[in-house]
């Protein structure tokens, strides 16, 4: 296609500048994540080309020592460039060719020319490896961009996303134990329900929390479980020894502590993001969780005088311009908009997965969007997890008073002696206790509707708290 000029000191080359000049989009280059991913996906290719003899061991000892120059900046062990300098070689757009071709080409190319740079040749040579011949060999975009983004996927959610997760679901399962005497009025539609203990709300939250971590697990399955790599331009793998993809498995498998293999079908693999569609719909449904949570308990901690005030959550910052005093539910705030950017972002996978959209025949050309919103969706909920645990949910404190003292007035205590009196005489109850403002027990004293001893024991808060009783349920 011509010459192309490239600034001295990037290390990308002709192919690299084409795009970064085609794709004036976003201004937002493919994540940091997905270049570390790559990079050491293009290190397993050497050593298992090299082990096929499909490289030399030169060539691949210059392409791994050259990959590992760059991780090392990603893995901070004392490389020379940090990974604010070394992405400056990776400038490509998010959204440009939809098999990730521009990327992998900015990956070979930069890969090649550290290797020439420490053999001390000329930036562009291609004496030591060739982009295409060597960093490329076996390989295609098409195998090795789904590939490296699965592979980033999966190792974000073990190494952030899971651990954060576990920590919020300890730090609920902590308030849960703390505050499980405490007997609170239940509600149902945001209306009065019958009591349940703070304990038994927070123990809800944990599960939900745990589910997550059960969720995330599975979303690692999914990506891990259905590598793309060996099936080269279309699924059939040419140019590629039968072996190559299971090697390159393994590999990645032994570098990183997941359980990586190669698809069972490369055809199903490259034509379709599918595995990432589900993983993120378990994120998606781990974002609803975060955001039922944090609503619930800002709800709990509203006003604090003319609201429910059963919570108080932590003062991080002044909540008003105008108003003084005035304490906002920030961090709530913050979960709630992260989750509804992860469902965002699952909306464009789902779409970007579509057959006719990004999946057309044997190739989806949505791939590097939608690396880029499930990397996202990934930190976005590892950030925020940590940010809830650190900045509201261990700082919680119940208002035992606010809290316990408005379950005796509760009109829903005549769910009790429903199986006593019976449901329509225990509802004219409760629209006579509203009435006269009274409570269901002075009322059912009052009436002589039970006599006062069986009234103890069937209005008894912490009990109506429990199984038993006969009747039927709420509703």
């Amino acid at each position: 296609m011509g010459e192309m000029p490239v600034a001295a000191d990037l290390l990308h080359g002709a192919t690299t500048q084409r795009a970064v000049l085609n794709f004036p989009v976003s201004g937002r280059p493919v994540p940091p994540q997905l270049i570390e991913a790559y990079l050491l996906l293009k290190r397993c290719c050497a050593e298992a080309n090299r082990e096929l003899g499909n490289l030399s061991a030169a060539k691949a000892r210059a392409i791994i020592d050259a990959c590992d120059e760059m991780l090392g900046s990603f893995r901070g062990k004392g490389s020379p460039t940090g990974v604010a300098e070394l992405m400056r070689h990776f400038p490509i757009d998010v959204f440009q060719t939809g098999s990730g071709t521009s990327t992998n080409m900015n990956v070979n190319e930069v890969i090649a020319n550290v290797a020439a740079r420490r053999a001390g040749k000329a930036i562009g040579s291609r004496d030591v490896v060739h982009p295409n011949d060597d960093v490329n060999a076996s390989q295609s975009s098409n195998d090795t961009f789904p590939t490296a983004s699965q592979v980033a996927g999966a190792a974000m959610i073990t190494e952030r996303l899971l651990p954060a997760l576990s920590r919020l679901a300890a730090a609920l399962e902590k308030k849960a134990k703390a505050w499980d005497r405490i007997v609170k009025v239940g509600r149902t539609h945001l209306m009065d329900a019958t009591p349940i203990r703070m304990g038994q709300v927070f123990s809800g939250f944990a599960a939900a929390a745990r589910e997550g971590e059960r969720r995330a697990k599975a979303a690692v399955e999914a990506l891990a479980s259905n590598l793309p790599i060996g099936g080269t331009a279309v699924g059939t793998g040419i140019n590629a020894h039968p072996r190559f993809g299971s090697m390159v498995a393994t590999k990645l498998s032994s570098s990183l502590g997941i359980r990586f293999r190669e698809t069972r079908n490369h055809f199903e693999a490259q034509a379709t993001r599918d595995c990432v569609v589900e993983a993120s719909g378990n994120l998606r449904t781990i974002a609803v969780s975060l955001s039922k949570i944090a609503n619930d308990i800002r709800l709990l901690g509203s006003g604090p005088r003319c609201g429910l005030g059963e919570l108080s959550l932590p003062a991080t910052q002044p909540g008003s311009s105008i108003m003084p005093g005035k304490v906002n539910p920030v961090i709530c705030e913050s979960v709630i908009m992260v989750s509804a950017q992860v469902i965002g972002n699952d909306t464009a996978i789902s779409i970007g997965g579509l057959g006719g959209v990004g999946s057309l025949l044997e190739l989806n050309v949505a791939m590097p969007m939608i690396a880029d919103n499930l990397i996202e969706s990934i930190s976005l909920l590892a950030n925020a997890c940590g940010m809830f645990v650190d900045r509201c949910i261990d700082g919680l404190e119940v208002n035992e008073r606010t809290a316990t003292g408005m379950v005796e007035r509760s009109l829903m205590m005549c769910t009790a002696l429903a199986p006593v009196i019976g449901y329509d005489r225990a509802a004219k109850l409760a629209k006579e206790a509203f009435a006269s403002g009274q409570t269901v027990r002075e009322l059912a004293l009052e009436q002589k509707l039970v006599d006062a001893k069986s009234l103890d024991r069937l209005l008894d808060p912490t009990a109506m708290t429990k199984p038993g009783g006969k009747g039927p349920g709420g509703g």
